[in-house]
């Protein structure tokens, strides 16, 4: 995903960021900035931040999707209308003077 051309100093960030920026969005590859030898924070371009984003989000969507079937299929999945149930008496109790 990245080489060694893509690793800076945050001093030379500092000094160059015009320079760094085009860059980073000329190739889409995000550059490693270091302080004292070591990896301290990373830029990247907007759309590449977006893409990772969604990529996190729906690998948390098929994790959670796995995880409910696996519940289901273990027998530990409630009937839908006793969950809509609970969770309306739990919005009642903080809700009270609300109508569910």
């Amino acid at each position: 995903m990245y080489n060694t051309s893509d690793i800076h100093s945050l001093t030379d960030f500092n000094r160059k960021s015009a320079e760094h920026i085009k860059r980073i969005q000329e190739t889409g590859r995000p550059e490693i900035l270091t302080v004292q030898g070591k990896a301290a924070a990373v830029v990247l371009a907007p759309e590449t931040f977006d893409r990772l984003a969604q990529a996190a989000e729906y690998a948390e969507t098929l994790e959670a999707i796995r995880q409910s079937m696996a519940h289901h299929e273990a027998g530990q999945a409630k009937p839908v209308q006793q969950a809509f149930d609970e969770m309306r008496e739990e919005l009642k109790a903080d809700f009270p003077d609300a109508s569910f």
